[in-house]
């Protein structure tokens, strides 16, 4: 009977456990929403819609860099090259401006290849891109502590096959939050 009693107990308790996990306001999973006394939390205007890439203080805080899906924080390269091209700088600018206004954020530069030319060669490309980001960044004054570089080479594809259109979605340098 005891031991029934005691099965009982630990298993309301876990599930009592689990279902509070679940339950949380998007304030408390924002830390730069605490602690803002303005009716409009961070990530939305004054006029409490959510704030876009193109708006003025979207850069500042952060909103949309990130974004995977968009791919909004990959740099795309030619072939052989670690020179940033003009849309490559813009997406630069767009993180030196956050990261030097949040100067605790730290992120991670990875370089990528696509599958030409031999392992050694495309871990020093993937290496050249991402620093080639890297210093762009410190350029538009982003802190050397904030930035991190690592080369993948050809190891981690964005799209698998073997023609110009899966190559040059590889060739690309990734910023990635840490």
């Amino acid at each position: 009977m005891f031991k029934n009693s005691l099965v009982a107990l630990v298993t309301v308790l876990a599930m009592a456990g689990c279902a509070s996990k679940g339950a949380h306001n998007a304030q408390d999973t924002n830390p730069s929403a605490a602690g803002n006394s303005s009716s409009a939390g961070a990530g939305y205007g004054s006029d409490g819609q959510p704030v876009q890439i193109g708006d003025q203080n979207a850069a500042a805080q952060g909103e949309g860099l990130f974004d995977t899906s968009s791919k909004a924080n990959v740099i795309y390269f030619a072939l052989d090259s670690s020179d940033l091209d003009s849309a490559g700088l813009a997406i630069a600018d767009k993180f030196a401006k956050y990261l030097t206004a949040n100067p605790i954020t730290k992120v991670r530069i990875e370089g990528n290849t696509d599958e030409r030319g031999t392992r050694e060669y495309n871990v020093s490309l993937g290496e050249r891109r991402a620093n080639a980001v890297l210093a762009a960044l410190r350029t538009k004054g982003v802190s050397a502590n904030q930035l991190n570089v690592v080369s993948y080479g050809e190891e981690r594809p964005a799209a698998q096959g073997h023609d110009e259109s899966a190559w040059s979605q590889n060739r690309r340098a990734v910023i990635v939050r840490q």
